[in-house]
């Protein structure tokens, strides 16, 4: 879920002064309803104060977009009312999950739920709330004993046969914000129809959360017990005898990473890795990022500033949740780093665990934002191949649609990886200790990764791909962004980068392969695409550019870079133009 305001450090700050006034009849019923069921006193306080001052406008904003199921599950910023994250609103959510878990029959409720939670503000009030409502509802409740890394929830709720689960966390967000993610059994994100299905019964006006006193009490999960289940089957995925002479710097960006991902790699064989003293404690307010992602530009520079000072051969760098990875390495230059794209260490995890592992019923996937580079991996080595929707809960479910077939790797351009079936989710910790197991057999090899990379592209061909977003604010945004996807809908280019437009697709009513989703796809001379869809997370209009050459050869490589990049460069301008920002 989100609210329009899911990646907004401060959802107030740079708001136009509230119009102030007396407060409609209909809005005021529906305000003090909520401040008679919100269990908080610092939001009924909120709630309260806007009454008494008449700000008509601020409790519009609270309550004119109730949260909603996205992306993601539930992201927004902390605040009262239904269109924020505070005790309510989880309590409610989880009602609904409860009801949808009992619903399934006592098995199900038995298998229960885990719960887990990372470091950000609010997190540990909504945990608790989630046990004891849940338990309260009659389905067994297991909780993590304290913050640790979504991974760890999702690994979790697999390894103990659950029959879903709730992770507390707003991953890369701002520092203003929380989540609720829910996973289903098996231990993948929730899709449609049980996302509806849950959220009806959360909003459903009728929704009031069990009494103390009812139901079995919440259990606490043995932390030693489910880290050292993660670490072994972490670790089936290299071979101990490898080389692992490597000096790595890692960074959490202050979040929960440094609780797990250190003590793996030492325990497969490599030195303790260099931390980013900075940010290597969990701390909410995220102090040395303007937003605790590591795709914003700057994110990774304190880690880079710490590998020059070691003369480290790798930085590694989890967001705070931990469930992405973002990697640098030293580049040609012999004194600059380059950080690798998504889509660059997609392709590098995908050679290397297909290349270590065997069988006919190999399965890699990724999403129709990626690059194509995966197909054409898998089309050489004889894999079967999946393009999904944008996000994990569709990734993770990939071998649904190729019975038979076994899932050796996932990703999402936005550096989301998933290199074990003991995980269905993005896995940063477990896709970090697989990269390190490459990177030291490059160097004990002579090559590096950027090497890989070169001989990948000779290969398969230069793809080069770019992302153009256009965020926009205020209570029109989302008319705005929908007005520029319908242009892209309705009226189609005729040609892109000096290029006959050759497919164009509307995923509106789905597809053979893909279910409905608000995105256009439009191919263009056989080297070009672009997707332009919504963001499922923030109020931003996204479009992602591809460029491809065909397989060039090593001798040929510096060309088709070339020739590539210029056409990416017009590709970008003609989006920009179609977008009406050039």
């Amino acid at each position: 879920m989100t609210s329009p305001n899911a990646d907004s450090a401060n959802a107030d700050s740079d708001e136009a002064p509230a119009a102030v006034g007396p407060v409609p009849t209909a809005l005021r019923a529906r305000v003090e309803e909520w401040i008679a069921a919100d269990p908080d006193p610092a939001t009924r306080d909120e709630l309260v104060e806007l009454l008494a001052a008449g700000d008509t406008a601020g409790l519009e904003e609270r309550f004119a977009l109730p949260l909603t199921f996205g992306t993601a599950g539930i992201r927004g910023a902390l605040g009262a009312g239904p269109a924020r994250m505070n005790r309510l609103v989880v309590q409610r959510t989880t009602v609904g999950l409860a009801r949808f878990v009992l619903d399934q029959g006592p098995a199900a409720a038995s298998a229960g739920i885990v719960v887990g939670r990372d470091g950000r503000h609010g997190s540990e009030p909504f945990a608790a709330d989630v046990a004891a409502i849940a338990s309260r509802a009659g389905v067994r409740t297991r909780s993590l004993p304290r913050p640790l890394p979504t991974p760890i929830t999702a690994f979790a709720v697999r390894h103990y046969g659950a029959s879903a689960g709730v992770m507390v966390t707003a991953s890369h967000n701002p520092a203003a914000d929380n989540g609720y993610k829910v996973y289903l059994a098996g231990g993948a994100q929730v899709i449609a129809p049980h996302d509806a299905t849950i959220a009806a019964a959360a909003a459903d006006p009728a929704t009031v959360p069990p009494s103390p006193g009812s139901g079995a009490p919440a259990e606490e999960l043995d932390e030693v017990e489910v880290l050292d289940a993660y670490r072994a089957a972490a670790l089936r995925l290299v071979d101990p005898r490898a080389n692992r002479a490597l000096r790595i710097v890692y960074t959490p960006l202050h979040g929960m990473g440094g609780a797990v991902l250190p003590d793996l790699l030492e325990r497969a064989g490599f030195a303790p890795p260099f931390p980013v003293p900075a940010q290597a404690m969990p701390d909410p307010d995220f102090p040395t990022l303007a937003f605790p992602n590591p795709e914003e530009p700057g994110a990774l520079d304190l880690a880079i500033a710490e590998a020059v000072s070691h003369q480290a051969d790798v930085v590694v760098a989890n967001d705070p949740d931990a469930d992405r990875l973002a990697v640098a390495v030293p580049d040609r230059s012999g004194g600059g780093w380059r950080t690798l794209s998504g889509d660059e260490l997609g392709i590098l995890l995908a050679e290397h665990l297909i290349s270590s592992s065997t069988g006919d019923d190999r399965l890699v996937a990724t999403t129709i934002v990626s690059s194509s580079m995966l197909a054409a991996l898998a089309a050489e080595q004889g894999v079967a191949y999946v393009e999904t929707l944008t996000g994990f809960k569709w990734l993770a479910r990939a071998a649904v649609r190729r019975p038979g077939r076994r899932l050796v790797f996932a990703y999402e351009e936005a550096l989301g990886y998933a290199v074990s079936e003991a995980v269905a989710d993005k896995d940063g910790m477990s896709a970090a200790l697989v990269l390190a197991d490459l990177a030291a057999r490059a160097k004990a090899d002579g090559t590096s990764l950027l090497d890989r990379l070169d001989d990948l592209a000779a290969r398969l061909g230069v793809h080069a791909t770019a992302q153009w977003s256009l965020r926009l604010d205020g209570p029109d945004a989302s008319r705005q962004i929908a007005a520029i996807v319908d242009r892209w809908r309705v009226d189609p280019p005729g040609s892109l980068a000096g290029l006959a437009v050759d497919e164009h697709l509307d995923l509106a009513t789905g597809s053979a392969e893909l279910p409905p989703t608000d995105a256009i796809v439009v191919r263009a001379g056989g080297r070009a695409r672009v997707v332009v869809r919504p963001s499922g997370t923030e109020p931003k209009l996204k479009c992602y550019l591809e460029v491809t050459t065909p397989p060039p050869g090593a001798g040929g490589l510096a060309a088709a870079r070339r020739e590539a990049g210029l056409l990416l460069d017009a590709l970008r301008r003609d989006v920009v133009r179609r977008c009406g920002q050039g």
